[in-house]
């Protein structure tokens, strides 16, 4: 073999393998399709199999039947995550029979929808803004919650998760805060009063939580009161 030969399969032999693209894009594709069982109520919380520690007790039916956003979660918006107009995106959730359109996408906010009579929140321009928003929901975690309870998975779960984790979860800042606010401007018994922090309620309701006796009497556990 003439030493042109040796050097050129040498050259071959020490190419990189290339990467094949289309396995990459299914692989992704597969995981953001991936579909599990819709979840069960247990003990006064929602049960994923697949995500046991993510327990919030009110499903997406319940947040809209009792009041969120000001009635205008699901408007028509422009998202500059996708550079494109959309609306009517709830509609393909079968569970809004009973609830009015206008608790659902009307343009204008009105506190008086919402359960606890205030308005909380910020604009979709600023979550967009922070990078909490991406392309897969662009309407936000609600938007999220709702094929996730629909039994449709992403790869975007274990943040979405996270998040709702650090707000409402058993150590969530925003359930902790609650407590505390009642114990400050009540007694244990007020734990349900709606008088007291009704905004951090509204809050966490739009997380799709509501503080439960069991709850709070575990954090007051935990606090050693």
């Amino acid at each position: 073999m003439s030493a042109k030969n040796k050097k050129s399969k040498k050259n071959k032999s020490m190419k990189k393998p290339r990467k094949n693209k289309s396995i990459k894009n299914k692989s992704i594709n597969k995981s953001m399709n991936k579909s599990m069982k819709k979840p069960i109520k247990k003990n006064g919380y929602f049960f994923f199999a697949d995500y046991p520690d993510f327990k919030p007790n009110l499903s997406p039916r319940e947040m809209f039947k009792l009041g969120s956003f000001g009635g205008t979660y699901w408007r028509p918006i422009k998202s500059s995550i996708l550079g494109k107009n959309l609306k009517n995106i709830h509609k393909k959730y079968p569970w809004w029979k009973g609830i009015p359109e206008n608790h659902l996408s009307q343009s204008t906010y009105d506190k008086k929808i919402n359960k606890y009579g205030v308005k909380v929140g910020t604009s979709l321009e600023f979550w967009e803004g922070k990078g909490w928003i991406k392309k897969l929901h662009p309407y936000g975690w609600v938007h999220w919650y709702c094929d996730f309870f629909s039994g449709k998975r992403c790869i975007d779960d274990e943040r979405q998760i996270k998040r709702w984790k650090g707000l409402a979860g058993h150590r969530g800042r925003f359930m902790r805060f609650l407590v505390t606010q009642i114990l400050k401007k009540g007694t244990k018994n007020d734990w349900n009063n709606s008088e007291i922090s009704p905004k951090i309620r509204q809050v966490l309701q739009h997380w799709g939580y509501k503080l439960t006796k069991k709850d709070f009497n575990n954090e007051i556990k935990r606090r050693k009161l």
